[in-house]
């Protein structure tokens, strides 16, 4: 399959240590724990990888390192790479940190590397993972990095993502939802640039948010097969019946659903292979 041609990339020193600490996913409960409890959202996405003693697991964008520790204490040898020289770092300096690194039933390596250009061999992986990374990739880099990936997983195996948010959400759903809560009194919270909402930097380094729709697409050109499908964070608001009976239309009725769940995961595999797992 023919390379997309080159575009832009993103500089690798935009994804600063505040970057980790204070907007990327799971920043809250790293600092309360030092990654020993993940997100609900990277909690979600590693239970759907299905982790198993003696697997080989590629964690693509493994920021501050927690999965590939999450990864080695279920018996799985897990590397993790980035290409911000920050978060190779901090994943260097929890694995360092170990404490019971030598009675670990999985190994944990990182490295300083491309999406785009692994170093690896074909046929290496039993798992790749890529957890809140596709956002932060352009199209063409994109489909480069699949391209890597479909070329270093086992034939097998299996390539999990999660990316947020939907970007039909931001697109369709967002608007509306900003002009209810701004004839509530509440617009403040709620900037006219969604990607401004809840953390601003992610409207300098979300370029290439996907649909349900269009991740499996993209996963096609790329020579896998996959499921996708929507979830949201819990929606614990008390607001009286009629919001209610709102978000169950919103949240659990089709087609609605398409435009305001947020969250968007996907399980692939290479095209002409048998899904192992549902």
């Amino acid at each position: 399959m023919a390379e997309q041609k080159t575009g832009p990339s993103l500089p690798p020193d935009l994804y600063d240590e505040d970057y980790f600490l204070s907007s990327c996913e799971g920043y809250t409960e790293w600092l309360a724990t030092e990654g020993e409890h993940l997100s609900r959202r990277l909690a979600s996405a590693f239970t759907i990888a299905s982790i198993e003693p003696g697997m080989r697991v590629l964690d693509i964008g493994c920021g501050r390192g927690e999965i590939v520790r999450h990864c080695a204490r279920l018996g799985a040898d897990a590397l993790g790479i980035d290409y911000a020289p920050v978060a190779a770092q901090m994943t260097y300096n929890l694995i360092s940190a170990e404490k019971h690194v030598d009675v670990l039933p999985g190994k944990m390596r990182v490295s300083r590397a491309d999406a785009k250009h692994l170093p690896f061999g074909r046929n290496t992986f039993d798992r790749v993972l890529m957890f809140d990374v596709v956002e932060h990739l352009y199209p063409w880099e994109l489909h480069q990095a699949l391209l890597e990936t479909r070329r270093v997983l086992k034939q097998d195996g299996q390539l999990i993502i999660h990316t947020a948010p939907n970007r039909w959400y931001d697109q369709y759903a967002y608007p509306i939802v900003r002009l209810i809560r701004t004839l509530m009194g509440q617009g403040k919270d709620y900037p006219q640039n969604p990607r401004q909402f809840g953390v601003a930097v992610n409207e300098h380094v979300h370029v290439n948010e996907q649909s349900v729709f269009s991740i499996g697409e993209t996963l096609e050109q790329a020579g896998f097969k996959s499921r996708a499908w929507l979830d949201s964070p819990p929606q614990n608001r008390q607001e009286g019946p009629i919001f209610a009976a709102l978000r169950v239309v919103a949240f659990e009725w089709i087609p609605f659903s398409w435009f305001f769940e947020r969250e968007v995961f996907a399980v692939a595999w290479k095209q002409g292979q048998e899904r192992r797992t549902e």
